[in-house]
């Protein structure tokens, strides 16, 4: 079964990002709670809502702040930001005022499916607590043979996304990583 094809079915595909692998679904309730129950993760933590450009995730969450968005995006960032209308809840975990996005530079094949779609949720394709895969047979064999597609785009940089929370009155690191929050901040500030 191909990417899209996978992904329009509910069924969990392999893509790669700019920083890792990802284990991504539709992101609509029912895919994600197959996403979450494959990957082993808590219902209550958030999954991010991945889109292929700025344009699409104004289309998904069309109260986001654009200028903010095109200051950050795309890139190696994964952003914290507020979620007035409370969309997509069951990507939100415990914190359904907060919605996580991320636009990056996807590899071509993985842009073209995620545009495809629309956005998919996506988190990175390992075991809690484990490193990111950087490649694909670093993805656990239990995973991986659950995935209905996969993407190869080689070995990949395997640092996960910088994580930015930017729902209170100063911005916040909650991860550092790929791209530098430093280098966010200052754009932040301008």
């Amino acid at each position: 079964m191909d990417a899209v094809a996978a992904l329009r079915a509910g069924e969990p595909v392999l893509l790669p990002t700019d920083t890792v692998y990802g284990l991504c679904s539709a992101a609509d309730e029912s895919p994600v709670q197959r996403l979450y129950a494959l990957k082993g993760r808590v219902t209550g933590r958030p999954t991010t809502l991945l889109a292929a450009s700025v344009d699409a995730l104004l289309d998904c969450v069309p109260e986001l702040d654009e200028r903010l968005l095109r200051s950050l995006l795309p890139g190696g960032y994964t952003l914290l930001l507020p979620n007035p209308a409370r969309r997509y809840p069951w990507l939100t975990g415990a914190h359904p005022e907060t919605i996580g996005v991320r636009v990056c530079v996807l590899p071509a094949q993985a842009r073209a499916v995620v545009a495809a779609v629309g956005a998919v949720a996506a988190t990175s394709a390992n075991e809690p607590g484990e490193p990111p895969p950087a490649s694909l047979e670093e993805v656990p064999l239990r995973i991986r043979a659950a995935c209905a597609a996969e993407l190869d785009a080689g070995r990949l940089p395997g640092t996960a996304s910088t994580v930015l929370d930017l729902t209170g009155p100063q911005p916040a690191v909650v991860r550092e990583g790929a791209a530098p929050s430093a280098a966010a901040l200052a754009r932040l500030k301008r």
